[in-house]
């Protein structure tokens, strides 16, 4: 997802239409955090960690977070 952040070769969405929210899960998934580590840094249940990290994912075109 880092690369993916850095330029755009695939057509995927631009991290710029990603919301701030979005970002800042961004952020910290390039920073290694787990979900539960997320909701911990953002006030939020693992569960909507994980549904933020899974729209981010989406958003981009990945397959998955690494």
């Amino acid at each position: 997802m880092r690369r993916m952040t850095e330029r755009n070769t695939s057509g995927a969405t631009l991290p710029e239409t990603l919301t701030p929210r979005e970002r800042q899960v961004l952020g910290l998934v390039a920073g290694g955090f787990s979900n539960r580590e997320i909701g911990e840094k953002l006030g939020i249940t693992t569960g909507t960690a994980k549904a933020h990290v899974e729209k981010v994912i989406g958003k981009l075109g990945a397959s998955d977070r690494t």
